[in-house]
């Protein structure tokens, strides 16, 4: 958030690049973290502790130090696994052969919505993102899938009578039965068991959608408690 510029080097000349003003710094995301105490030995703010506070001391020598201990276990926990045979599997990363990479599994790349996206936030090592309208477009998608069935049971049962005037003989019975049925009348969406009555379950998306809201509605309780104990 600070001035960044470009220094041409034939010339000596020095142009601005980047300059955020106040309203800018003002808009940025408010980074979230999880609380110290909180966090498993393993995630960087708590791993390298001591390597940070070293720096913030001045101390290059003592970080040193500090890096070289937390490298020497690395090294030694992956010697043991090659003698014991024991494969890694990483739980939040995948490699990608293409680039000889390692990346995360959960990287959201997508632009961030400032209309929708309230905030953004990690459970169990996994980014999530709150969102605004959830709700609303899960409400769209599912009045968009309802009206696909009616459009589709629709136009079966104009098929069906087309095939049943084309098929009967001109002094058959109009009461032959025909294969085809009527649709029946479209029954109202239930809330209650998140069903399509007369549609059966869910589409996948819709599934998706509403484990995923579940997910963000678990977080937010789990958000609001922690606010709750800081204020205590």
């Amino acid at each position: 958030d600070g001035e960044v510029h470009i220094n041409e080097l034939k010339n000596g000349s020095t142009e601005m690049f980047w300059n955020p003003t106040s309203e800018v710094r003002r808009q940025r995301l408010k980074r979230h973290i999880v609380l110290f105490e909180e966090q498993t030995d393993f995630e960087s703010e708590r791993l390298w502790q001591h390597v940070t506070s070293a720096i913030n001391k001045g101390d290059q020598h003592k970080a040193t130090q500090e890096k070289f201990v937390l490298e020497e276990e690395q090294r030694n926990a992956a010697r043991e696994r090659r003698e014991n045979g024991t494969e890694w599997k990483p739980l939040l990363f995948r490699h990608d052969a293409t680039t000889n990479e390692w990346r995360y599994k959960y990287e959201d790349l997508r632009p961030w919505d400032p209309l929708n996206d309230i905030a953004q936030f990690e459970k169990n090592g996994i980014l999530q993102t709150m969102e605004r309208h959830l709700s609303t477009r899960m409400s769209n998608h599912k009045t968009t899938c309802i009206n696909n069935q009616i459009t589709r049971h629709k136009r079966s049962a104009k098929d069906c009578r087309r095939r049943k005037t084309s098929d009967q003989p001109s002094n058959h019975s109009q009461n032959t039965e025909s294969s085809c049925s009527t649709p029946e009348s479209v029954q109202e969406l239930s809330d209650d068991d998140g069903k399509y009555l007369g549609f059966g379950s869910l589409c996948v998306q819709c599934g998706k959608e509403m484990n995923h809201l579940k997910e963000i509605h678990s977080a937010v309780l789990s958000l609001q408690r922690a606010q709750q104990d800081i204020h205590r």
